[in-house]
């Protein structure tokens, strides 16, 4: 192809990949909404499946997605997820239930997990030489750069459009219609419908003719079945951890989620022990023996968990601590997501002048410096504050991107492209979902502990509000704000030791940064 066509066919794939960022930070803003119109804060650990589970089936598909392209070609796999998402979406947007909604997700993150590694191969293959980062940094540029939209896209659906009074008018008050069309947050979902199929027919259109070379061989489903078993379990025990719903002494639920995560692990090494003797594995070990190709997938899992803390603790901070909504949410993710999107760029074009380890530790020392700043949030700190730390952390958590997928795929040569951005990817994913999981479980304790606090008896209340107030019954609107303020403040001091568990793991990347090739990276045959 020459370098025009080449041109048009990366814009094709970062539609992509934007859609797939765009999904994740749009239903970050959505998520209280959602929860109030199908459940209630008390379904915590369940509704954090919205996104764990969009999370998991990510992870999943993408290797598969990875090993696909390099076998069937990316064209025709790139094809098929952008039609996953977009059936995907409409499933959610049209949920009755929580348990619904969680299944479209999955259905929608299958197709979005395509999007990704396989735009990412589509690209390494499409260019080579000084112009392979630039591309891989246009490619995780637009992921991030999706990300950065979604909280102004979220907030602006979530605060502006309101069918329900359309539908009213149209004397349509109840039944299956009003149900799937009167949320608004629905509409967060049923967006990607119209943007899915005109990316669908442009990606059609753009990429005919066009092919990626195609290796023989199978898929290793049996690897895969037990990695999503492996993976799902470890998930499971850590989002149920301190839950009170598992009952029975207090050794008892101990017990039961340790042997839940174990059982995981063993099924994980399992999944590794079946792919030895696969000719092309789900979970293919012997990459890790390339030592910067392991690098940098350890560093992808240890930075996707200070990422997913800076997502999950910067919007908990926002709403329960300054209760700001979706406008000031769009703010400071949108901060977060702007800057991790400019940091992916900036670092695919200065790898060309820098090495890819010093990229890489000044992006890391970004990150940690950001999470100790977070650590020092108060109710009083200001929003331009809270966004500044945000897209600290994002400028230097996105310079990190590019340097670790280009050393991945150079460790492991072209005949594998696709499975090495995949790995590097579900690395960094599987870190977020980690660090949802592990928030998840903490939160929901704390919830359940202060509850059980509040309302241990009729008048325990007294000892969480000023003197003054304590002769005032529980309803009492000074009684509900002086709670709220002490709830507020209870939560800035639990998301301190938060931010500063996110910034010693970001600090334990540095280590295998030495790993990585200290010159440039150009090629590899």
């Amino acid at each position: 192809m020459d370098r025009r066509s080449r041109l048009v066919l990366l814009a094709v794939l970062g539609t992509g990949v934007f859609l797939s960022g765009l999904e994740l930070m749009v239903t970050a803003v959505a998520l209280p909404s959602i929860v109030a119109d199908l459940s209630s804060w008390t379904q915590l650990r369940l509704a954090s499946w919205i996104i764990n589970g969009y999370l998991l089936a990510y992870v999943i598909a993408m290797p598969l997605a990875g090993r696909l392209a390099d076998l069937w070609g990316s064209r025709r796999i790139f094809l098929a997820g952008l039609a996953l998402f977009t059936i995907g979406s409409v499933l959610s947007g049209r949920a009755l239930s929580l348990e619904e909604l969680i299944a479209g997700r999955v259905v929608q993150a299958v197709g979005g997990g395509v999007l990704v590694p396989v735009g990412t191969a589509a690209a390494s293959h499409l260019f080579g030489d000084h112009d392979r980062p630039r591309a891989l940094g246009v490619i995780g540029g637009l992921t991030f750069l999706g990300m950065a939209t979604g909280p102004f896209v979220g907030a602006w659906i979530i605060g502006n459009f309101h069918p329900a009074s359309a539908l009213e008018a149209a004397g349509i008050m109840d039944g299956p219609l009003h149900d799937a069309l009167a949320a608004s947050w629905r509409y967060v979902f049923y967006v990607n419908a119209p943007i899915g199929i005109a990316a669908l027919a442009l990606a059609w259109a753009a990429s005919s003719g066009w092919e990626t070379t195609r290796e023989q061989g199978s898929l290793d489903l049996g690897g895969a079945l037990a990695f999503s078993l492996g993976i799902g379990l470890i998930l499971i025990a850590t989002t149920l951890a301190g839950s009170p719903e598992i009952g029975g002494s207090a050794i008892r639920p101990m017990l039961i989620l340790g042997a839940t995560g174990a059982t995981g692990l063993l099924v994980v090494a399992a999944a590794a022990r079946i792919g030895v003797g696969h000719p092309r594995p789900f979970l293919d070990v012997r990459l890790f023996r390339h030592r910067a190709f392991g690098s940098a997938a350890l560093i992808s899992l240890l930075t996707g968990y200070g990422f997913a803390t800076a997502i999950v603790g910067g919007a908990v901070f926002v709403d329960r601590v300054l209760y700001g909504g979706p406008d000031v949410q769009r703010i400071t993710l949108g901060a977060l997501a702007a800057a991790t999107a400019f940091g992916a760029l900036g670092s695919g074009l200065i790898l060309r002048f820098v090495g890819l380890r010093m990229v890489t530790v000044a992006g890391l020392i970004l990150s940690t410096f950001a999470l100790v700043g977070m650590a020092r949030w108060t109710p009083t700190t200001g929003v331009p504050e809270v966004a500044a730390w945000l897209a600290l952390f994002g400028l230097g958590f996105g310079t990190t991107v590019t340097p670790r997928s280009t050393a991945a795929i150079a460790a492991v040569g072209r005949g594998a492209f696709g499975v090495a951005s995949a790995t590097v990817t579900v690395a960094r994913m599987l870190g977020m979902a980690l660090g949802l999981a592990a928030l998840t479980a903490f939160g929901s304790t704390t919830i359940d502990r202060l509850s059980q606090q509040v309302y241990a008896s009729p008048d325990a209340y007294r000892q969480f509000i000023p003197a003054a107030l304590r002769d005032r019954e529980l309803r009492d609107g000074l009684v509900v704000q002086a709670l709220e303020r002490w709830a507020a403040d209870e939560a800035g001091r639990i998301l301190v030791g938060i931010f500063l568990v996110a910034a010693a793991v970001t600090v334990v990347a540095l280590i295998p940064t030495f790993a990585l090739r200290p010159s440039r990276i150009l090629d590899r045959p």
